[in-house]
């Protein structure tokens, strides 16, 4: 591939069918409520997006719809979505892994709050930006 053509929009000849944008706003809305519910509640943001019921299910949607989304500007979406909550998996599995031998230096404390207090930062941005670009009808490079 071209690096002039590595970093081009991804095009679709296919517009998608309205009530599949729609559902794609209702996805980024069910993960932006267990943001919130984490920010706002007695859990952690990135805990609440990762366990919490508003995202699981729009992870399931995710799955389950991508293929009517296929080789429209919205298949983007769809793999963006499912990509945010499984990093966020990966990325909270791991600072778990590093930060709990090391509370018994205590040092895994702060490990873990820190790696968590970025994770959600990164989660909300991700869902932040997807949500703007889907708004403006752009598909997302992932």
């Amino acid at each position: 591939m071209l690096p002039e053509t590595m970093n081009a929009p991804v095009t679709a000849s296919v517009e998608p069918d309205p009530s599949l944008v729609t559902l794609t706003h209702v996805v980024y809305g069910l993960h932006a409520l267990s943001l919130v519910i984490g920010a706002f509640g007695a859990a952690t943001i990135i805990g609440a997006f990762l366990f919490g019921w508003p995202s699981i299910i729009a992870v399931v949607i995710s799955y389950v719809k991508r293929g009517e989304a296929a080789g429209t500007w919205l298949e983007s979406h769809f793999r963006w979505q499912i990509r945010t909550f499984w990093y966020a998996v990966l990325w909270a599995t791991l600072v778990v892994l590093v930060s709990v031998p090391l509370t018994l230096v205590l040092v895994g404390f702060v490990t873990w709050a820190l790696g968590l207090f970025a994770l959600g930062i990164w989660a909300t941005y991700r869902i932040v930006r997807g949500w703007l670009a889907l708004n403006d009808r752009k598909a997302l490079q992932s």
